[in-house]
């Protein structure tokens, strides 16, 4: 494989602690960055880089960990546009809409389900993202869960079991019944295929006692543990997550004090979601809050085709610095180091000799501009395992 040495480096984002400035991100100044085998292989002053098979000039600009998305339901066919505009006249929100994709993604051939995860994949990476989560949870059915993992294992190995998303139209009325088959046939067909189990905790979909049976279902079948939580009113999603070890609690949005607190206290990671505030007029969640506590913050997508049709994290950080209360660093920390600790990695989210080599070159003097000038697309080239896309 090729060997890279960037330089010319305006601002290079380490996330490492204690490196360079000595803030959260680790920024260094006049550095270069080794890339060999698909890792990063040395980092320090650029006048003494090593010599490379290829330079990469990053024209003065900033250079930072690829954005690491760890919420993403990419694994659907249909469109919802209809709905988005019926919101933005002023229908609420209520979740119900998933059935509609899930009848349209029964529907798919794998193909078009593939096609669709690749589209939004290249879309995502041209914009930094370097790793991704994608998640089933719009076939439920044992084939069509299982197809939907298996088609995101094309595209990524954090893949997530979301068989628990809603109660499918054929078992209205019969949750335990839906419940069971989630936790045994579902499941066994769903694992081979998954890294992670997810349950969408939340009135009108499962509660604390449904979600909690899926889940040590799956954590005790070797699956790691994810929740969506407290995202459309107050719940017990997420002193469910922190119960249960899950890595991450994903959306935050309706959190009470003892929430919080049971976040601070534990390793279980706030995911925040702004694009699906952003894309239900909904009430952003308070990253302000959490940060001060003490709580480990990420900032991931949601991208689905619902509530937060968007692949994009450099806006994702822009509306949490104008929305959500995080300062720029904090936010761009979230979307690289911060969902890296949501999928439990340290390959990802950082720039440091034996790292991934994922990595992302702006065109903007500092990482600033990600929330400074939003929409605009500043991200320049990308760097996916050593390999320049």
């Amino acid at each position: 494989m090729v060997s890279f040495v960037i330089d010319n480096i305006g601002e290079l984002v380490t996330n490492i602690p204690g490196t360079g400035d000595g803030g959260l991100l680790g920024i260094r100044r006049k550095a270069a960055v080794l890339v060999e085998e698909g890792d990063i292989a040395w980092i320090g002053p650029s006048r003494y880089a090593p010599a490379a098979d290829r330079r990469i000039d990053a024209q003065g600009g900033a250079v930072l960990p690829g954005f690491v998305d760890s919420h993403a339901h990419l694994v659907f066919a249909g469109d919802r546009a209809a709905e988005f505009a019926a919101r933005m006249a002023g229908e609420p929100y209520t979740g119900g809409g998933i059935r509609t994709t899930v009848a349209a993604t029964r529907a798919a051939d794998d193909d078009l389900l593939r096609d669709n995860v690749d589209r939004l994949r290249a879309e995502a990476l041209r914009q930094g993202t370097t790793t991704i989560e994608i998640k089933s949870g719009y076939g439920l059915t044992v084939a069509d869960e299982a197809r939907s993992l298996r088609i995101a294992g094309e595209f990524t190995q954090e893949t997530t079991f979301l068989g628990a998303h809603v109660v499918p139209p054929e078992y209205a009325d019969r949750t335990d019944d839906y419940v069971g088959l989630v936790c045994g046939p579902m499941l066994r067909a769903a694992k081979p295929y998954a890294r992670w189990i997810d349950v969408f905790c939340e009135k009108g979909a499962f509660d604390a006692d449904h979600a909690r049976a899926i889940l040590t279902v799956g954590k005790d079948a070797g699956l790691g543990v994810r929740v969506h939580a407290n995202q459309l009113g107050p719940g017990e999603g997420v002193q469910l997550a922190v119960e249960l070890g899950a890595a991450s609690a994903d959306h935050c949005t309706h959190l009470s004090r003892v929430d919080v607190d049971a976040l601070a206290g534990s390793r279980t990671v706030a995911t925040l979601l702004p694009g699906a505030e952003f894309s239900t007029r909904s009430t952003y969640p308070d990253a302000r809050r959490l940060i001060d506590a003490g709580a480990t913050v990420a900032l991931a997508t949601d991208c689905n085709p619902g509530s937060s049709y968007t692949s994009s994290m450099p806006f994702c950080i822009a509306l949490a610095v104008r929305e959500m209360g995080m300062m720029p660093a904090e936010a761009v920390w979230a979307a690289t180091a911060g969902g890296a600790r949501a999928l439990q990695r340290d390959d990802v989210g950082v720039i440091r000799p034996g790292a991934r080599a994922d990595i992302v070159l702006l065109d903007a003097p500092t990482h600033l501009h990600l929330a400074y000038r939003p929409g605009v697309p500043l991200v320049t080239k990308v760097l996916h395992n050593g390999a320049p896309q």
